[in-house]
């Protein structure tokens, strides 16, 4: 058969009518019905999912186990919801939800889940307020994850103590770290860490619940992670014969030295001036 007849035969296929084919009818026929009943089903569907029953009317805002929710005002919070929320139960966008949520002061985190027909629940995590960063007027606070967030110290209630953090903007988690060590150090002292500061170039210090500062210099420096440890360990050791030389007069301590420590002496003219401001107290 020749090239020329194999293109006829083709060319005839193609041009008959397709009724001459009994097989190629079952199988377009099968196809059409098909077809048209998916078409069918997905236009119920679509059709089902606009009827005012579906539409978003019920928002439950809950606290995830082990919270309770101080900071969040659930009615203004659920109209807030109801009015902006876009979509019905099938076509609203939860990752739009989540990020508005958690675009709220003092919501850390929110997971969001539709309930049938026509509900939302919304489990937030509320921030648990640590420190404050740049001081008592910041409005600015750290949470316990060593995050920031928009937060004022009279929203954080009574019977919660701040510790006052400062330092780069993007170092909260480092300042935190340093927080966690320091804490442990000064343990044996019964001493408590009141503030903690970070600066541009790394050099951190802290102020103890006795009012003693210390100072520790750049981390960077300490090529070797336990030297500052080490440091820490010689002021321990040395500690008692400083006690007994200076006692109360000790108002900060040096440890950015290798071979030992520096301690700076309250002056004896404030000393005596408190001690004047304290008379005069009691005679009045």
């Amino acid at each position: 058969m020749t090239l020329l007849d194999r293109f006829g035969d083709i060319f005839s296929a193609i041009m008959s009518p397709l009724w001459n084919y009994p097989e190629r009818m079952q199988k377009l026929s099968r196809f059409l019905v098909r077809s048209f009943i998916l078409m069918a089903c997905i236009g119920v569907l679509i059709w089902l999912s606009q009827r005012p029953v579906f539409v978003i009317r019920q928002v439950m805002i809950e606290p995830i186990a082990g919270q309770t929710l101080k900071h969040i005002n659930k009615p203004v919070v659920k109209q807030q919801v109801l009015e902006t929320v876009q979509g019905n139960f099938f076509s609203v966008r939860l990752e739009e939800v989540k990020r508005g949520f958690e675009s709220m002061p003092w919501v850390r985190q929110a997971n969001v889940r539709r309930v049938w027909p026509n509900g939302l629940v919304i489990s937030i995590e509320e921030q648990k307020p640590f420190g404050t960063w740049g001081g008592k007027n910041s409005q600015t606070l750290m949470n316990i994850h060593g995050e920031l967030f928009a937060g004022r110290i009279s929203d954080v209630g009574e019977g919660i103590t701040l510790v006052d953090f400062y330092g780069p903007e993007d170092a909260s988690k480092e300042v935190m770290r340093l927080f966690e060590r320091a804490s442990i150090w000064f343990k044996p002292w019964n001493a408590e860490v009141k503030s903690l500061t970070l600066s541009d170039r790394y050099a951190w210090s802290v102020k103890l619940s006795n009012d003693m500062k210390v100072e520790f210099g750049r981390d960077e420096e300490n090529s070797d992670k336990n030297l500052t440890e080490d440091r820490v360990a010689r002021l321990f050791k040395y500690w008692p014969q400083v006690q007994e030389k200076w006692a109360n007069r000790i108002d900060s301590i040096d440890l950015r030295y290798a071979n030992g420590f520096t301690v700076h002496l309250a002056s004896v003219s404030v000393k005596k001036n408190e001690v004047e401001g304290k008379k005069s107290e009691q005679k009045q």
